[in-house]
Formats: structure tokens, sequence, C-alpha cells
């Protein structure tokens, strides 16, 4: 069988990652202001702190996730 460059420990960290990724930005989304009507949505603490936050979080999980080696005697168990 093939062996990839990453073990399955490290998949799942991708994903763990991604899915912060994707909430960060799901946090971010919704309606914006328009030139007739002021939404002071834009400015919440959800949008401008939280999502931003965890968006970021989840790029810095993912360099972890992809740089992560396991210990030796994982090693064997994580390939298979």
């Amino acid at each position: 069988m093939r062996a990839f460059a990453l073990g399955k420990r490290n998949l799942l960290f991708i994903a763990i990652a991604f899915v912060a990724i994707i909430l960060g930005f799901a946090l971010m989304a919704g309606e914006g202001s328009t030139p007739e009507h002021f939404n002071p949505d834009i400015f919440s603490f959800r949008r401008i702190v939280v999502a931003p936050f965890i968006t970021f979080a989840g790029y810095v999980f993912m360099v972890f996730a992809i740089l992560y080696k396991p210990k030796k005697e994982d090693s064997n168990t994580d390939r298979e």
C-alpha cells in the first residue's frame, strides 16, 4: 500500500483547522450597510473580534497540523 506524506493524526488536525477557518468566516458573514440604511451590526464584537480570532487560530493550527510529527512509538500505527 502507498504511504502518504502525512499520517492520520495530521489529517485529523487539518480537518479541525479547516472547520475552524470556515466557522470564523461564517461568523464574519452577515448583512452589510447600504447607502440608504446603516446596519450597526457590522461593528459587533462577534464580527470584529471573535470571528477574526477564530479564523487566525485556525490558520495557525493548520500550520501546526502540517508540521506535526508524531513520536516514534506512534509513527508505526499512524501510517497504517
